[in-house]
């Protein structure tokens, strides 16, 4: 239906689900089918974008259907279509809460509805009949939250294949291992190719009510230390450092189970070289957009060098893939980890390659960084709040590593050169982001590749 298409052309370039901005559309295209024919009515629909630069993507749109316009429902508004002689308007049916019922309905009964196929863990109760709240600032999915019992996640963008999110969070349910959310159900959906294997739509999952998210916990702790003019970190009633140290043990026990449950390969020489390469590679088409990268680049290819030509042992394993503060949730029991879809601008396949649990350790590291230093940015000339930036955040590295290293036996925090390029591979992947989105935060991850770089660093500092 051409009005429909239009419509799309208009409206997802302004969600923010949607991860081409900016690219110019040559063509699109939709199948849709009812996933409920009540009050208002709900459709799903695959849109397919093709790119004038070539590329294609696949999003998932599902919509609800209104005879007439809903005042409260005004910002979910898609368009109207003329149905008949008169307009039909169309929502975004994960913002219309009346809409949100059918997803778990459907996943108690197992149902298969046109191509999509509802498939419940049936390990614990799922929540039929609730309607479903949506989770504000989200970017690449869109999630609901029914009651205080389960989570739905849906990931607007398909992809053949199994999610990670949806495979590694089955793995662990199987492992039960305390430091998920476990898995209630996934859905997915069939490729118009017969050859390409079902896409997943979303996952249901079992919600952590009264939780805090690390990162706000951390950052809350950098601004007591802040405020404490005369006293060190570990002096400060918010000292974060203990609940590091029980963070790096969580991800201590769940790598061992990833690597329990799910395939593992030590790495030969070509794995590092292969690292290696990709790095440099990374670094190069980073210069081009953040020219002051230029003045790091002897000492971060050296770096990377030493990863070319290491021979630390390394068993490859299922890692998270994008692991930071924002991504855990403190309970009243203990830390959870998040979303295991790695990050969702990589194609599927690569987020499902075997890596080393050191990337994720470099992640939570950069992180700390990341929590200590973003207060710095008003004040980028108070040598006593960075003196004490680095203080907070050498602490919280050092208490992650000796949380990790004593859950697992491993010190994932010596002197690996692995692990430094992980650090400084993150830190370039950061200086591209902030100069694109956050010009004012680029001076967080310039400052510290210094570090990383320089000839006494060590990861935990």
């Amino acid at each position: 239906m051409k009005a429909l298409t239009d419509l799309f052309r208009e409206w997802m370039p302004h969600q923010r689900w949607f991860g081409s901005k900016g690219r110019e559309w040559a063509d699109v295209t939709e199948d849709g089918f009812f996933l409920d024919r009540g009050n208002p009515v709900v459709s799903v629909h695959r849109v397919r974008v093709a790119y004038a630069d070539g590329g294609k993507e696949t999003y998932l749109v599902p919509l609800s259907w209104r005879d007439h316009p809903v005042e409260e429902l005004e910002s979910a508004l898609v368009g109207a279509v003329a149905n008949d002689g008169r307009e039909t308007y169309a929502y975004d049916a994960l913002r219309d809460r009346e809409a949100t019922t059918p997803w778990l309905i459907h996943l108690v009964n197992a149902s298969t509805v046109g191509p999509m196929h509802f498939h419940p863990a049936g390990v614990a109760y799922i929540p039929e009949g609730l309607p479903g709240d949506i989770v504000s600032g989200e970017q690449s999915n869109t999630s609901l939250i029914y009651g205080q019992e389960a989570i739905l996640k849906v990931f607007r963008r398909l992809e053949p294949g199994l999610n990670p999110d949806v495979e590694v969070h089955d793995a662990l349910r199987q492992a039960e291992n305390k430091h998920i959310a476990p898995l209630l159900g996934h859905i997915a959906i069939d490729d118009p190719d017969p050859a390409n294997a079902q896409a997943t739509v979303a996952m249901l999952q079992t919600f952590v009510p009264n939780a805090s998210d690390g990162w706000r916990l951390a950052t809350a702790s950098v601004r007591d230390l802040y405020a404490e003019g005369d006293l060190h970190a570990d002096e400060v009633g918010g000292d974060f450092a203990g609940e590091s140290e029980r963070l790096g043990a969580a991800t201590a026990s769940v790598h061992a189970d990833m690597a329990k449950v799910l395939p593992t390969e030590p790495a030969d020489e070509s794995w590092y070289a292969a690292v290696a390469a990709q790095m440099d590679e990374r670094l190069t088409a980073a210069i081009e957009i953040v020219p002051q990268l230029a003045e790091h680049a002897e000492g971060l290819r050296a770096l990377y060098a030493s990863v070319a030509d290491s021979r630390e042992p390394v068993l490859r394993q299922r890692v998270h893939g994008d692991l930071h503060l924002g991504q855990v949730l403190r309970t009243a029991t203990g830390w959870i980890v998040l979303d295991f879809e790695g990050e969702p601008a990589r194609p599927l396949a690569a987020r499902r390659e075997l890596d080393s649990p050191l990337r994720d350790v470099a992640g939570m590291l950069r992180s700390f960084d990341y929590a200590a230093r973003h207060m710095l940015v008003e004040q980028p000339d108070d040598a006593q709040r960075a003196y004490r930036a680095q203080e907070w955040a050498a602490r919280n590295r050092a208490a992650y590593c000796t949380g990790y290293s004593t859950a697992s036996g491993l010190d994932p925090c010596g002197e690996s050169p692995l692990l430094r390029a992980f650090e400084a591979d993150k830190a370039v992947y950061e200086c591209v982001y902030e100069a694109r989105n956050r010009p004012h935060w680029l001076m967080i991850p310039l400052n510290s590749l210094s570090r990383l770089t320089g000839p006494r660093s060590t990861s935990s500092e």
